[in-house]
């Protein structure tokens, strides 16, 4: 069975004032065991989404997603591992997660080491957490692409702004 590996580890950062920044939230997934369900929580599912995914999304699965500490080390790593296997009716299992923690602006700090190869998709990206504007959530309110590696393409990451007037849909996405 082959399976792979995202592993990252997440800051938030919030500007206050116009010299500091400070940490309102983080997860260094120092430990070894599940997922801190206090902080995130799982997308549920294997209908494809809006990408013709195969897997299915699992909750809180450990063979999916777990904290694991890197041996010898106090320093911990996120593991979201796709796997090659039969369940629910589709051929393969990963994690979709999202943090519980919403923020209107900030910098985010992210530690991540892709997996690389064909038909993997690893990517970091924020949604809206509701539709404020037009008669679709998605493209009309928004969604940011922190990164994303295109498994075929393993050299090149991609960032991307999609908007109800930008869009792959409408092929003219920056």
């Amino acid at each position: 069975m082959q399976s792979y590996q995202i592993l990252i580890c997440v800051w938030c950062v919030v500007a206050f004032g116009e010299a500091a920044w400070v940490r309102v939230w983080e997860d260094n997934f120092d430990w070894n065991g599940g997922v801190d369900l206090n902080k995130w929580e799982f997308d549920v599912g294997g209908g494809g989404w809006g990408n013709n995914e195969e897997q299915y999304y699992t909750s809180n699965r450990r063979e999916n997603a777990r904290c694991e500490l890197f041996p010898g080390s106090a320093n911990g790593r996120l593991i979201i591992e796709a796997r090659k296997e039969n369940f629910d009716n589709r051929r393969f299992t990963s994690a979709r997660m999202k943090s519980k923690a919403k923020w209107t602006y900030g910098r985010l700090q992210i530690r991540a080491l892709l997996p690389t190869g064909r038909g993997l998709w690893p990517a970091l990206w924020m949604l809206p957490e509701r539709q404020n504007y037009g008669g679709a959530y998605w493209p009309d309110n928004g969604e940011i692409d922190l990164m994303e590696q295109v498994g075929y393409d393993p050299q090149r990451i991609h960032s991307t702004v999609h908007t109800k007037a930008n869009n792959h849909m409408l092929g003219n996405h920056p």
